[in-house]
């Protein structure tokens, strides 16, 4: 700030310059709707402590009073469920970096709790009684325990009072003593990916813009994910068994910047192809990478209307000969048939003693430029192991 922005400048000056004049809800929710996505969070309230929503508790300090003038969250959420069918969810910080009475909790080393109690509890209960979200992503509660964010108080009454008892879900991040414990499901750190399968369901919070959660006007065109790094980064998500949240920092103005539409479209047209091995999918125990082939990710889904279980094969790397070999599947007999998604074709394939030798078509006949899926149609009712490798019984 000191070097870009005049002397005496402070963090609260920034709320008059956002007025968010060219926001349009139902832009937004087609971008985020053609990107593939299931669920969307809108960011209520961050660590400056300003509030999208004409929150009671937010001191004028909120979209309402300050910048633009509106209600930013009613105006997105009707967008939301108007537009689309995705599910509208909402992240809201915890703690506020220059509200006083957390300032000065903190500094009495959390013996009292005017901020939770006063601030936070309430603002809360305000928030989901007035927007009914179907997902609540809570952050900044490192620094106090969960006993000081009143957070039990505040699940019992979610769980069991509020209008959304029946249907939302909540993260971890509820006191430095849940993350990545407690919660309806984990995110353990940013960016978290575990690199083994949990018992719990997890999410992969991630940025495209690989250093910044915000919009930056000097970022350049190398500090963002291609769109085959994050093609790669989905896959390789899914295969662990996590959901994968993309972050995307729109402008003052209230706009999405091209970059960031370009890479949600980019997935949404990989999705279009290749979704069969993500959506409903579930991590394939045995294997969730090939142990000889890097860069190669499973998953595996039951057809419940055919009776039938498939395994994928989301390969980020062409094989430069037009033939890959995969340790993990081993097919017994000769009925089973392989495709490639998005190509109308069986694929030759050979099993070999220690792999599975599988012929590519032309590159000319795909319809994606990076990560394409093998879908192996093989009897999964009938599974051996013999030198802890998994058989596919194809009768």
């Amino acid at each position: 700030m000191e070097e870009n922005y005049p002397p005496g400048f402070t963090y609260q000056d920034f709320g008059n310059q956002f007025k968010a004049e060219f926001f349009n809800a139902s832009d937004w929710a087609q971008i985020f709707k053609s990107s593939g996505a299931k669920y969307v969070v809108l960011t209520s309230k961050h660590h400056e402590g300003y509030t999208l929503w004409p929150s009671k508790y937010s001191f004028s300090w909120n979209a309402k009073d300050v910048g633009p003038h509106k209600d930013l969250i009613g105006i997105f959420k009707e967008a939301i469920k108007n537009k689309t069918d995705l599910k509208f969810g909402l992240y809201h910080s915890l703690y506020e970096w220059f509200n006083p009475l957390w300032l000065q909790d903190k500094s009495n080393n959390f013996t009292t709790n005017e901020f939770s109690k006063n601030k936070v509890l309430p603002e809360m209960k305000e928030l989901i009684n007035t927007y009914e979200p179907e997902l609540l992503w809570s952050d900044g509660e490192w620094e106090a325990s969960d006993d000081y964010w009143f957070s039990k108080q505040f699940l019992a009454w979610l769980y069991n009072e509020s209008p959304v008892k029946d249907t939302i879900v909540v993260n971890d991040r509820w006191g430095h003593d849940t993350l990545c414990n407690h919660g309806g499901f984990l995110t353990c750190q940013d960016r978290y990916f575990p690199g083994k399968l949990l018992s719990r369901k997890w999410e992969n919070a991630m940025t495209l813009d690989k250093t910044s959660w915000g919009f930056r006007r000097n970022a350049k065109l190398e500090d963002f994910f291609t769109n085959y790094e994050l093609i790669s980064l989905l896959a390789q998500t899914i295969s662990f068994g996590g959901n994968f949240l993309v972050n995307v920092g729109p402008t003052k103005e209230g706009i999405i910047p091209p970059i960031f539409q370009d890479r949600l479209k980019n997935m949404g047209d990989w999705l279009k192809v290749n979704g069969e091995a993500i959506y409903e999918s579930k991590p394939w125990e045995k294997c969730q990478n090939d142990t000889l082939t890097p860069n190669v990710w499973y998953t595996t889904k039951f057809d419940k209307y055919i009776n039938k279980r498939y395994l994928y094969a989301m390969i980020s790397n062409w094989p430069k000969e037009g033939r890959i070999k995969l340790k993990c599947p081993k097919i017994s007999g000769n009925k089973a048939v392989i495709n490639m998604l998005g190509v109308d074709l069986n694929l030759q394939w050979n099993q070999q003693d220690r792999f599975l030798e599988v012929v590519f078509p032309n590159k000319e006949k795909t319809t994606n430029d990076y990560v394409w899926t093998l879908r192996i149609d093989a009897d999964f009712n009938e599974k051996y192991m013999l030198e802890n490798e998994v058989f596919l019984v194809a009768n």
